[in-house]
């Protein structure tokens, strides 16, 4: 996610916080707090798919996802 993406949703939280949103602010608030969960699982998800458990005799096995 873009660095300004990042600031924006701060400035916002700021000015939530100190002086309230207007039903625009709030829309795009929650919008930007969507885009971010969303890239976070993704990065999250991706370091997972890469991650291998290796045994005590060195055996690599692809970690697996809970549904599989």
């Amino acid at each position: 996610m873009a660095t300004e993406r990042l600031e924006r949703i701060n400035e916002l939280a700021r000015k939530a916080k100190n002086e309230g949103l207007t039903d625009e602010e709030k829309a795009e608030q929650k919008r930007l707090r969507a885009e971010y969960l969303a890239a976070f699982r993704a990065n999250v998800e991706a370091q997972l798919e890469n991650t291998y458990i290796v045994d005590e005799d060195g055996n690599e096995r692809k970690l697996k996802k809970k549904d599989d």
